[in-house]
């Protein structure tokens, strides 16, 4: 009689106050997984696998029903590498400057163009001819010396022709170089321009490698942000499972008489609290993939990047540690000191000061230019050719030019070699200081990457020990002699454990992509 009197107060309770035992949660909408869209880049369409998980200890309770495994295609960092490598277009603009400093170079090398020119100039007045003269030839500049040969055919005619303009009636031709003697003999301003631009390629290749590196930086923390807010919805996701699933057995309970009605109002506030933790996690986790996704575009056959979204069912990789030693340290900081995309840029630009030197000083040398041209009459027709003829190319028939120029205080030549110079002792320092803030700034990232090592050791440890409180309340629970605030408290302090333990591994990663950037390199060519 008794068992049948508590039964029916009990129902009686349960009607007239829901209070009493909690209302139902009301359904969370799930989390879609399905692509929104079609990804046309291969590493986004692969064949879905299954993700254990792995490193994260057992479940928080011993009902294993209640341990999710994500299902999914597993979207690999070095994956993601190497799409934002191929075609992102940051990294496509990089390729660009060294087309642009190979364009400058050939258009340095048009200094040395031959060229065919022609001057023509005829006047009449008065039904006489004043003169008519045509002259034209060839110049080619050659690059070693300085020296520029010339070849000319002149032309001339006309009653007022100025005598030294006169040639005979087949015209005059002259072959010859001009030379010169001190001041653009070894250096000149068209060698100076070429030979300066052909190091701007190294410049540019520099530039390019420190786009690229920021970019995959960039790429590399957008990565394990999404990363870390997987896991963090992940996890808060499974507590509200566990409370949802822990306040319908203490329902259960209460309503046999097993557990006070009060246990499951506290049970219901802690699965409203979890199912809020899981909407901000949601949330987060939508615009950390939001970020990642403004990194990936895809291109086909040198076309235009398009972009493309990232689908839902796509996961991160497990993020793993102990990826670097000391060895290896020691080989990125030596490689770091004397391959930094910063430093080949002030090394290039010092060899730039350096020939730029080298023209000032032949500034201050006079200007001596000799210019020396054999002559000989035109072609001549075959009734009018002779044999042989005093007028053909020979030693007697020659032409000679000596010009000769020089500032006497040479005030603008001093001032602009002292500028250089100045300039070069400049960049030498910054070189110093920028290899040895390089130095520094490796070790600094190195130091980073060790301490979250043994952080990460550290909070595996707690995170087991406290799973083991976890699971000793519960025990203590079911056998009454624990309350269930504290199984929740318990609970909770677990899920930020494990919370925590995430954020330090994307912090790893973020810290291992950092010590290889400093260094000046990208995590694409760790291998």
């Amino acid at each position: 009689m008794k068992p049948f009197i508590y039964l029916l107060w009990f129902g009686m309770l349960c009607l007239g106050s829901g209070l009493a035992f909690g209302q139902a949660p009301a359904q969370r909408p799930a989390v879609s997984r399905r692509p929104m869209s079609p990804v046309t880049t291969d590493v986004l369409s692969r064949t879905a696998i299954n993700v254990a998980e792995t490193s994260l200890g057992t479940a928080l309770t011993s009902t294993s029903e209640l341990t999710p495994i994500d299902t999914g295609v597993v979207f690999t960092a070095d994956e993601f590498y190497q799409a934002v490598a191929l075609h992102h277009p940051i990294v496509r603009q990089a390729t660009l400057l060294n087309q642009e400093a190979q364009a400058q170079v050939q258009l340095a090398r048009g200094a040395f163009d031959p060229k065919l020119f022609s001057d023509y100039n005829r006047k009449n007045f008065g039904n006489t001819l004043y003169y008519d003269k045509w002259q034209s030839g060839l110049a080619v500049p050659i690059l070693p010396g300085g020296l520029d040969v010339k070849m000319t055919y002149d032309r001339n005619t006309g009653k007022y022709l100025n005598p030294e303009n006169n040639v005979p009636s087949s015209g005059l031709l002259a072959f010859g170089v001009s030379v010169p003697i001190t001041q653009g003999l070894l250096i000149d301003a068209r060698r100076n321009t070429l030979r300066q631009a052909r190091l701007a390629v190294t410049m540019a290749d520099a530039d390019r490698l420190s786009l690229i590196n920021k970019t995959l930086f960039d790429a590399a923390k957008r990565y394990w942000d999404w990363y870390l807010a997987h896991q963090q919805f992940r996890w808060t996701e499974r507590g509200y499972q566990l409370a949802q699933t822990r306040f319908l057995a203490v329902r259960q309970r209460a309503l046999i008489g097993d557990a006070a009605p009060i246990d499951t109002t506290e049970a219901l506030i802690t699965v409203q609290e979890r199912e809020l933790q899981v909407q901000k996690a949601a949330v987060d986790w939508q615009n950390a993939r939001l970020n990642l996704t403004a990194f990936l575009w895809s291109s086909q056959d040198g076309s235009d990047p398009r972009p493309v979204d990232l689908p839902d069912g796509v996961v991160p990789q497990a993020a793993l540690s102990g990826l670097a030693n000391q060895a290896q340290y020691q080989e990125l900081l030596s490689r770091a000191v004397q391959q930094h995309p910063d430093l080949i840029k002030l090394a290039t630009k010092q060899q730039q000061l350096t020939i730029e030197e080298r023209y000032r000083r032949s500034l201050l040398l006079p200007k001596m230019n000799v210019g020396a041209s054999l002559l000989s009459r035109g072609p001549l027709s075959e009734a009018d050719y002779a044999g042989s003829s005093p007028y053909g190319f020979q030693t007697d028939n020659h032409k000679i030019s000596v010009d000769f120029a020089f500032p006497l205080f040479l005030r603008a030549e001093r001032g602009k070699l002292r500028q250089v110079q100045l300039k070069n002792q400049q960049i030498q320092l910054e070189r110093q200081q920028v290899s040895r803030d390089i130095a520094i700034d490796v070790q600094r990232a190195w130091n980073e990457l060790v301490t979250l090592e043994q952080r990460l050791v550290t909070q595996q440890q707690t995170t087991v020990n406290q799973q083991r409180l976890v699971q000793a309340e519960v025990d203590k629970f079911q056998l009454g002699e624990s309350s269930l605030f504290l199984v929740n408290s318990r609970e909770t302090k677990l899920i930020d454990y494990q919370i925590k333990q995430e954020e330090l591994r994307s912090k790893y990663q973020q810290a291992l992509a950092s010590l290889w950037y400093t260094a000046g390199f990208n995590l694409s060519t760790r291998y």
